[in-house]
């Protein structure tokens, strides 16, 4: 009888855990094949950064309600990020935003964190401004996005990248 008792404990012990946490081994495959993909797109250079909100320098941060990105692929950048800073010099053409351009000729290096992630420096070699952009971007997609000029203040982006749809 006692035996019964601690046999029916026992198997209870054991049934309980796998019917409370099923899932456990899926999020595990889910967040390896996400980690996946992101590293996959990141070595490709094709992926989108879509912002959501704005870091200025100065002043406070700016949720981002319209969609701004910047558009990674392996012989073009293509930026649409807004700014919100102080500039030294007067641009030459006002209608153009500062952080809206294409660049086909720019330096990519990727380097992996060590908490995983990867840190990513374009470098735009056929335009006056910005400096460089550095992407930090995070093993379930998260980033953010650094850019530094000649002529402004630096300003960063959080937000996340997707696959580049061709």
């Amino acid at each position: 009888m006692k035996n019964e008792v601690i046999n029916r404990n026992l198997l209870l012990l054991l049934v309980i855990p796998v019917t409370l946490f099923p899932g456990a081994g899926l999020a595990q495959h889910k967040k390896a094949k996400k980690t996946a993909q992101i590293k996959e797109i990141v070595e490709a250079r094709n992926y989108v950064f879509k912002a959501q909100t704005a870091l200025p320098a100065s002043g406070s941060s700016r949720q981002l309600t319209t969609d701004f990105d910047l558009r990674v692929s392996k012989d073009t950048i293509v930026s649409d990020l807004p700014y919100f800073g102080r500039a030294y010099t007067a641009p030459l053409n006002p209608v153009e935003g500062p952080l809206r351009f294409t660049s086909t000729d720019f330096q990519y290096s990727v380097t992996n964190r060590k908490k995983g992630g990867w840190d990513v420096i374009i470098t735009p070699k056929d335009l006056q401004d910005p400096r460089q952009l550095t992407l930090n971007i995070f093993d379930n997609g998260t980033a953010n996005v650094i850019v530094t000029s000649y002529n402004r203040q630096p300003i960063s982006f959080n937000g996340y990248v997707i696959p580049k749809n061709n």
